[in-house]
């Protein structure tokens, strides 16, 4: 990229940047107008490391051609998976992942969302289950701040605890897996949330939203509740320290109150980094949000 180019940076960040022995010219900006923030640096950065250990590491190379076996097709892997894995690598070559699986009742609270009318209209509304858990997770967040924290340099010993909520949500596009963020989830209602949750999944699948709503967030929720499968492993989003996965729910005989009764489940899998949180923070998160998605759902996602 030509130093010719126009470069929107503070002083601090050129001096940053420089710090770190990056190119401030071949740092793509997220910011408004294509500014370059910290965040932009610390990120090209680490990409730049990554690619270096990937140099240096010897490949493996294979003893046969795949087209000895019968015919092959070869095609362009997609732009955003391509941009995605460099990240994806760096984030779990970097982080040690622990997944802690769960399951959570939330019966009562599918009994109330099925039942949500539309007062003006008599429709019924159509509010997706991943508003709620949006909500929920904020509120578990309030009382586990450690889990709403990052930390770019563990050598330093200091951890950068966040004041705000902005949730991210993996979507699933034709192009590619994106992570858009939901911001100040704490100052949103449900119906807001899911309204936002569905114009932000169709601005990713149209390829219209903007770069910058792929940073700063607080925590990431990955769902496969609209395909199926009970738990899996996800991978977090660095700089974050934890990523919630969810999984489709389904009905389960539980013995309750002396008797077998069939309730809905919800599987969850939450990958956390050992370095910052540890099992038992982790299991006393998923009761959390297990209590926040149970029963007294409404009441603890009012306050």
């Amino acid at each position: 990229m030509s130093e010719n180019k126009k470069v929107l940076a503070t002083p601090k960040i050129r001096k940053f940047a420089r710090l770190l022995g990056a190119n401030i010219y071949k740092i793509e900006g997220s910011a408004r107008s294509g500014r370059i923030t910290e965040e932009d640096v610390k990120n090209f950065v680490n990409r730049n490391l990554n690619e270096s250990r990937l140099k240096e590491k010897p490949q493996i190379k294979l003893e046969f051609n795949h087209s000895e076996f019968g015919e092959i097709e070869i095609k362009d892997i997609p732009r955003i998976k391509r941009l995605a894995a460099p990240h994806l690598l760096n984030s779990y070559s970097t982080i040690p992942h622990v997944t802690h699986h769960d399951e959570i009742d939330v019966t009562e609270l599918e009994e109330f969302r099925s039942s949500l009318i539309d007062y003006h209209t008599g429709e019924k509304l159509k509010i997706t289950p991943l508003a709620f858990i949006t909500k929920a997770l904020v509120t578990a967040l309030k009382k586990f701040p450690a889990f709403n924290s990052s930390i770019e340099d563990i050598s330093n010993g200091k951890i950068t605890f966040k004041k705000y909520y902005h949730i991210g949500i993996a979507v699933d596009t034709p192009n590619g897996l994106m992570v858009p963020k939901i911001r100040d989830v704490d100052k949103k209602n449900i119906t807001f949330i899911s309204n936002e949750l569905r114009e932000i999944a169709q601005k990713c699948r149209d390829l219209k939203i903007d770069k910058k709503e792929f940073y700063g967030g607080s925590m990431t929720i990955s769902s496969l509740g609209g395909i199926g499968g009970r738990f899996f492993t996800p991978i977090i989003n660095y700089p974050e320290v934890a990523i919630l996965g969810v999984s489709k729910s389904y009905k389960k005989q539980i013995y309750l109150d002396n008797e077998f009764k069939v309730r809905i489940i919800l599987p969850i899998s939450l990958s956390f980094d050992h370095r910052i949180i540890d099992g038992a923070e982790a299991a006393r998160f998923c009761n959390e949000l297990g209590e926040n998605l149970g029963k007294n759902f409404a009441y603890k996602l009012a306050i």
